[in-house]
């Protein structure tokens, strides 16, 4: 009897436990990323109820400390918590928050990394982008019209779509019109080119024989390449000390082979807009711009990555909406409700648009599609019926803090969009540590050279 009695505990408790890993109490801690990142000044809250507790381990509260109106028990533990309780740095530093069931199961451990303050300048503005490719890159393959037949050596040599030649018979090359000179030349003498290809993080060597096109009456080795890509973004911050800036939010990616663009260099101008085409269910719309002055650099880029271009400004540039600098806010302090986007639909005025954040995916790792968001300003919904391409990059802004920056837009809905968080983009830029389309010219045009 007494065997039948602890056996019928024993799975009451296993129910118990089951039950309540699947209550809100429970979740809610599960959607903590594991390391959660703080800028001083800021607070992180947590809401915790009865029967979790969370601690911070006393050798690190000079880190930071746990503050709340309920009693402390004697051990140091926040218990029977069923309001918020407020996460504080006191100091640069990492520091483990601990959640336990009752006091004595640990359950999951947050590690809280406090960084240094750091104030940005907004952005908004219309920025042309011209990026420049690491050598040249292969976005098609073509057969050669001989006298003896369609041929296409490239083909047959092994030379795939999305491969970058870096260099012909041990010269770099810059652009199409370079690499079809060396080929030319080689085939009239008669003579193989050597290529040195990069492809992903492989050097591959390839001789290659060119061969006489009778349409083109040149020689060709059968390849479409390309050596940059322009088109028109918007800057999302710039750092006022030493004009660090960070644009887009996204990748550039080239249009025929849908991979990244690996800059060897490139630069920014300044943009105006001169046309919307209005966004709808199904079409994206698009800004219309123009580049003013394209021989005046504003800045160069330095990365395309995964959240946008970085570089560096030649000086700073004006934003008639915030004339200084403005905090930023890690992720953990972006609340759902309203907030706002910086963007110009005309000329180069900035202005402020009315969005509501709807959707927040706090992310342990650097991802996209970090916040969703929808446009509820009426001017803009008329203007561009949402989010456009060519508003890539346009910063977010939630209660005088940049959070983040939008870039895509739902092309079932254009009202719609993702955004990213501003964690990921600083930490692209360099100005935190990281963790141990088409337009006039169409938004990222595209003009390619038959080799």
């Amino acid at each position: 009897m007494a065997i039948k009695r602890r056996s019928l505990i024993g799975i009451g408790m296993i129910l118990l436990l089951v039950t309540f890993c699947f209550s809100p109490q429970f979740t809610s801690i599960y959607n903590i990323p594991p390391t959660l990142r703080i800028i001083e000044g800021e607070t992180a809250i947590f809401t915790v109820s009865f029967p979790l507790t969370v601690a911070v381990p006393r050798d690190l509260e000079q880190v930071v400390q746990l503050k709340s109106n309920p009693r402390f028990s004697a051990d140091g533990l926040l218990n029977s918590l069923s309001q918020p309780v407020t996460l504080e740095p006191m100091k640069r530093g990492t520091a483990n928050v601990e959640f336990k069931l009752l006091g004595i199961i640990p359950l999951r451990t947050v590690e809280v990394n406090v960084l240094p303050s750091i104030k940005l300048s907004p952005g908004g503005q219309s920025i042309g982008v011209v990026l420049h490719s690491q050598g040249v890159l292969v976005v098609g393959i073509s057969p050669v019209k001989t006298t003896s037949g369609l041929k296409v050596p490239a083909k047959e040599t092994g030379i795939l779509i999305g491969d970058s030649i870096l260099s012909m018979n041990g010269v770099p090359v810059q652009n199409d019109s370079q690499v079809a000179e060396i080929i030319d030349k080689a085939g009239q003498k008669g003579e193989q080119v050597a290529l040195l290809i990069k492809r992903g993080e492989q050097r591959l060597h390839f001789n290659i024989t060119p061969q006489y096109c009778e349409d083109t009456k040149r020689h060709r080795i059968g390849l479409y390449v390309r050596d940059s890509a322009a088109g028109v973004g918007t800057l999302t911050f710039y750092e006022p000390s030493t004009y660090t800036y960070g644009a887009l939010g996204h990748v550039i990616t080239d249009n025929d082979t849908n991979q990244p663009i690996d800059c060897q260099q490139g630069k920014i101008v300044i943009a105006t807009v001169s046309g919307i085409q209005l966004g709808r269910r199904g079409h994206p719309g698009e800004k219309i711009g123009m580049f003013i002055e394209e021989d005046q650099t504003i800045g160069n880029i330095e990365k395309n990555t995964a959240f946008g271009i970085f570089g560096q400004l030649v000086e700073p540039v004006s934003n008639n909406v915030y004339q200084n600098a403005i905090p930023v806010a890690s992720m953990s302090q972006i609340q759902l409700g309203p907030a706002e986007m910086l963007t110009v639909v005309d000329g180069q005025t900035i202005e402020p648009f009315k969005i509501e954040i709807e959707k927040i995916n706090l992310q342990e790792a650097p991802e996209a599609k970090g916040l969703v968001i929808k446009v509820t300003d009426e001017r803009l919904l008329q203007k561009t019926g949402g989010i456009v391409q060519g508003m890539s990059g346009s910063p977010i802004i939630q209660d005088g803090k940049i959070v983040g920056a939008v870039t895509h837009v739902f092309v079932h809905d254009p009202t719609k969009g993702y955004g990213c968080f501003m964690d990921w983009m600083l930490m692209e830029s360099g100005l935190i540590p990281k963790k141990t389309s088409h337009t006039a010219r169409k938004l990222f045009s595209f003009s390619r050279c038959f080799i």
